[in-house]
């Protein structure tokens, strides 16, 4: 995660919920009063979001002490303290919901990624998330992908060509469109081929696409179509994938099954947090 980049968003986030003060705790607690914040998981997952802490808590206040009780990536069971930080009420008190949103929704996000590993339960085929995130929130969900055991796609349109529907309607062919790009670009991007007939699918292979997605293409179409595939070209499975009938694209052979209900359709993990003034 890029550590800048995260500190700039948490002051942002910070801006909106905190304005010119929170006047609630200022008027309640003095400055050198101090507490104990502790987050509670009132239910199990997979835990995301240390760095959020830490960050979003120093900023705020150089002078607080946390000790965190799970790391990312860890499993936690429902009614288990998560991280206990001490410090000031009022930086508490601050920071407590904009900290606890963002650990919720990358706890939830990794929780979900996990049980969809394990469903697939493959060695050689990658679960990998869309852009299909929250905007603001890309980097941060797409890390709780990655502490949830799944792997990223494409962060943004910016590093990696994926040729589409449209994109292959306007161009005129999946054969013309490859060769736009191809006259253009660097050799460290790769160019990946959106397919939806066994037909688009040998065009793909022709232009010599680095990546060849079957979108919304059932089981045995992808199984049988595959054997059609160079081995130096990668292989991917997206559209109409749930955690319903996720395992039967195990055994289609293809190196790569993206979900996009890993981050947009996502329910947060419910943790609760409390304050205990020493």
């Amino acid at each position: 995660m890029n550590k800048l980049k995260l500190r700039l968003q948490l002051e942002q986030f910070f801006l909106e919920d905190i304005g010119e003060r929170d006047v609630t705790s200022e008027l309640i607690f003095g400055e050198e009063e101090r507490g104990e914040l502790v987050f509670i998981a009132k239910e199990n997952g997979i835990f995301c979001g240390e760095e959020i802490i830490r960050t979003g808590f120093t900023l705020l206040d150089t002078d607080v002490v946390i000790d965190l009780e799970v790391r990312d990536g860890e499993r936690f069971e429902q009614g288990q303290k998560l991280v206990s930080i001490l410090g000031h009420v009022t930086t508490l008190l601050k920071g407590e919901r904009v900290v606890l949103n963002l650990v919720q929704r990358m706890s939830g996000i990794a929780t979900r990624t996990r049980e969809a590993v394990n469903i697939l339960d493959s060695t050689s085929t990658k679960i990998v998330d869309t852009r299909k995130t929250t905007p603001g929130l890309r980097m941060l969900e797409k890390y709780a992908v990655r502490c949830g055991g799944g792997f990223n796609h494409r962060f943004g349109l910016y590093d990696g060509v994926m040729i589409k529907d449209n994109h292959i309607s306007f161009a005129g062919s999946i054969s013309k469109a490859v060769q736009k790009v191809k006259s253009h670009l660097g050799h460290m991007v790769k160019i990946e081929v959106e397919i939806e007939s066994k037909q688009q699918l040998l065009e793909a292979i022709e232009a010599e696409a680095d990546v060849i997605m079957f979108d919304n293409r059932t089981p045995d179409e992808i199984k049988e179509w595959i054997t059609l595939v160079p081995k130096g070209i990668v292989t991917e499975a997206s559209g109409g994938i749930t955690l319903e009938n996720l395992d039967t694209y195990k055994h289609t052979g293809v190196d790569v099954i993206s979900l996009g209900f890993l981050t947009h359709t996502i329910q947060s993990i419910d943790i609760s947090a409390k304050v205990h003034v020493k």
